[in-house]
């Protein structure tokens, strides 16, 4: 895939560079801020944009604002949003939008080289990843928590690895049961929420945490 990364650490920025030609992928460009992030991906056009939360000048929310603005001029590029920590305002901005080809991982999650590149090539094929972390603490403070309490602790568990982004064969998989076990699981959690829509499991994602009041 082609990809173009924007992370101020030099060192982290060359070890992803690295990591993606010795995987066979195209880096467009590596840049350091967001001024040349937008301006990399308005001539490029890549797959997918690999960026840090936080960038210079002020290392507040550059990263992220331009993952915004990349997600609403090119809706065909993937976008996946680095961050330190669980940064519960920055992860809700994105998932309060399409998040059809967005992602969301934790720096310590980049050196699980499988996990990342899994989530890397989700987000290019227009799916969604998102931390396990993020999720867990998302889910773990919501203000609906009466809805959860519906829930029982296997279906807790489904919610949870559909949050991440996993498609129902995969969660049948991670969790070992069949893939229509996984399909009333699923069936259950949206009546038990009270949802309504949403067909493509990335939407479903969306729903559920919005409906949480994340």
């Amino acid at each position: 895939m082609r990809v173009i990364l924007a992370e101020d650490s030099t060192l982290l920025r060359e070890g992803l560079v690295r990591l993606l030609a010795e995987e066979g992928h195209e880096v467009l460009a590596a840049v350091g801020d967001a001024e040349r992030l937008l301006a990399a991906v308005a001539e490029e056009q890549p797959d997918v944009v690999v960026a840090d939360v936080r960038m210079p000048p002020t290392h507040s929310d550059e990263g992220l604002r331009a993952a915004l603005e990349i997600r609403e001029r090119w809706p065909d590029v993937g976008v996946l949003v680095l961050s330190q920590y669980v940064e519960k305002r920055y992860a809700t901005e994105l998932l309060t939008g399409d998040s059809e080809g967005v992602g969301y991982l934790l720096k310590d999650r980049v050196v699980q080289v499988d996990e990342f590149l899994d989530a890397l090539e989700r987000v290019s094929q227009g799916r969604a990843a998102f931390d396990p972390e993020v999720v867990r603490q998302l889910l773990g403070r919501s203000e609906r928590a009466d809805l959860l309490d519906r829930l029982t602790s296997r279906e807790r568990d489904v919610l949870a690895e559909m949050a991440q982004g996993h498609t129902n064969a995969a969660i049948a998989r991670r969790m070992h049961i069949s893939l229509s076990g996984v399909e009333k699981h699923i069936n259950a959690i949206f009546d038990k929420l009270e949802l309504t829509g949403g067909e493509g499991y990335s939407r479903r994602v969306l729903a559920v945490l919005r409906y949480l009041g994340t």
